[in-house]
């Protein structure tokens, strides 16, 4: 992992670079907690999801064979790419610095600075906790007016079909998705940060959009995506993996130690590999029942959600992004104490 954060030749020590990651996994957070998403055009996911829908619509008509082997060859060339580019952009902002370490002067200082913003701000890009935090606030607000409003706010943040849903059952689909993408728009792309530096984020965000673009099962919106999308779906489950339960763990503790046990076995019910260990954590950790027709049901024994609830669960996510930011910095740090023994 070390090789990933330095480039040809080492133009920082390892502390420097570590210095370096943590200075923009703090402003990063801190462009986020201030000014939210980039705009539309300006957005690198936005970019990415440009990318996955050309090739999305080249590869789906194929038969399935074929279908699943050029998914998954676009899959890889969008992965290629998109870390190649977030490596260039890291590599440069080592060498900037290095250069003005070596020999300060204001052209080179400025030209630092810039480039480490703008690492910062594609770092940002490849996370997402004060949209993910509003838009839950916002179903609320919205059921206060009416269900059908809630219903409509709930439809911009899920896929599934919400127009029959019940007023808690809007609340426990906002309470889920709250507790599944704490885990892929904040614990997983800083996960992968820590590891790989920009490099690793970028790439896990092109695998998450690639699943949410690609990762059906059987047919959705007239494509049948069961094979074209099915090299995207198992490599998001494989790099979700070990966030999905850091994340799961983080509420378990943050909610006064759930039995370990009892969070696998509410994890197991649902069909993704991942996403059950943060939603099962937010069920337990709120006792509240949360439920997919047909599908699953997380602590059954629980609760209909309540509007203090979607509060609730807001909080115990915000708790976990705190108590996440100095479990990652003392990480980067220990990784380049580990690269000079």
């Amino acid at each position: 992992m070390l090789m990933v954060w330095t480039c040809c030749d080492q133009p920082l020590s390892l502390g420097g670079m570590a210095l370096v990651l943590v200075l923009v996994l703090l402003l990063a957070l801190w462009i986020d907690h201030g000014f939210g998403e980039p705009r539309t055009s300006l957005h690198p996911v936005v970019w990415i999801g440009l990318y996955l829908k050309i090739f999305g619509r080249m590869t789906v008509r194929f038969p399935p064979v074929l279908a699943f082997v050029l998914g998954a060859l676009a899959w890889a060339l969008g992965a290629v790419l998109t870390g190649v580019l977030a490596w260039g952009l890291q590599a440069l902002v080592f060498w900037q610095l290095a250069d003005f370490s070596a020999m300060p002067g204001l052209q080179s200082g400025v030209s630092a600075v810039v480039i480490a913003l703008l690492m910062a701000w594609l770092l940002k890009s490849m996370l997402s906790w004060r949209m993910l935090h509003e838009e839950v606030s916002a179903v609320e607000a919205a059921l206060r007016q009416s269900l059908d409003a809630g219903r409509e706010r709930l439809s911009m943040l899920v896929s599934r079909d919400t127009s029959q849903l019940t007023a808690s059952e809007v609340r426990e689909s906002a309470i889920e998705s709250l507790a599944e993408n704490l885990n892929d728009s904040v614990v997983a792309p800083i996960f992968w940060f820590v590891l790989f530096g920009l490099p690793g984020a970028a790439i896990y965000r092109f695998a998450n959009t690639a699943d949410a673009m690609w990762g059906y099962r059987g047919v959705y919106r007239g494509e049948h995506w069961e094979w074209a999308g099915k090299w995207a779906a198992r490599a998001d489950d494989v790099l979700s993996w070990l966030p999905a339960r850091l994340t799961a763990l983080l509420l378990a503790l943050l909610a006064g130690g759930l039995p370990i046990a009892t969070l696998r076995a509410e994890a197991g019910k649902t069909p993704s590999p991942n996403s059950g260990w943060p939603m099962g954590a937010m069920a337990l950790a709120l006792e509240v029942s949360l439920r997919k027709s047909g599908v699953y049901t997380l602590n059954p024994t629980g609760r209909q959600p309540q509007a203090s609830d979607l509060v609730a669960a807001q909080k115990y996510a915000s708790n976990v992004v705190l108590a996440l930011i100095p479990i990652a910095l003392i990480a980067i740090a220990l990784i380049a104490n580990w690269g000079h023994a």
